[in-house]
């Protein structure tokens, strides 16, 4: 597999001092040779994933700011970043590589923003029964990966919910990522895109089992 050249971190560290369409444009032919390379990286994850897991496609997103409706008008991000999905509809969750220096680098696998009614389904499978998904997140090989379940949740139950529930930890969740952080000097080993394919490896368990909730209803019968 590649690896990440310093260069590249370097320049995201120029573009945060110099945040504008002038300088950008004055050091683009720069940008295109790393964005190249960086690109060269993504796929190489790609690559080593569909080893191990049935993934499609992969996304590397775009260096411009959408600023329609931001306060922050700076027109850069000072990151690269991408996606790798998996094939739909039958397997779901995706993986997110984030590359941005100042430690700031890392990935995350999981669901991100589930329609209303996928997150319906989840939190009615652990209202029912949440004893696989904790045998899942406290299995020592996965939890020394990927730590503890993070994203977003209510405050309270959701509506229709016992807010006294025992899983109601996790039925209030909006969101369930796992995420994993780089050091700046993590990202420039020669082995960090394999610990970046070996920590996405270790999360088939979790996706296996979020896949085969919301395929099935509550009586476990298929529905794709």
């Amino acid at each position: 597999m590649t690896s990440i050249d310093t260069k590249a971190f370097q320049f995201l560290k120029k573009l945060e001092k110099n945040n504008n369409r002038d300088w950008f444009a004055e050091n683009k032919m720069e940008f295109k040779a790393i964005e190249a390379d960086i690109k060269k990286a993504f796929k190489s994850v790609f690559e080593a994933l569909k080893a191990h897991d049935d993934v499609d496609q992969f996304k590397m997103f775009r260096i411009y700011r959408d600023v329609r409706f931001s306060k922050n008008k700076l027109p850069y991000k000072i990151h690269f970043s991408g996606s790798f999905q998996r094939r739909k509809p039958e397997l779901r969750g995706g993986y997110y590589m984030h590359l941005e220096p100042n430690n700031k680098s890392f990935i995350a696998v999981g669901f991100w923003d589930p329609n209303k009614e996928d997150l319906l389904r989840i939190r009615k499978e652990f209202e029912m029964d949440a004893s696989e998904m904790r045998d899942i997140m406290k299995a020592k090989i996965f939890k020394s990966v990927w730590g503890e379940l993070e994203g977003d949740e209510l405050i309270s139950a959701p509506r229709n919910f016992d807010k006294e529930h025992q899983n109601i930890d996790l039925i209030r969740k909006k969101q369930f990522v796992f995420t994993k952080k780089f050091s700046d000097d993590q990202v420039f080993k020669s082995d960090f895109l394999e610990i970046v394919n070996s920590a996405f490896k270790e999360v088939k368990p979790f996706f296996n089992y979020m896949s085969d909730v919301l395929t099935t209803n509550l009586n476990g019968e298929r529905i794709i």
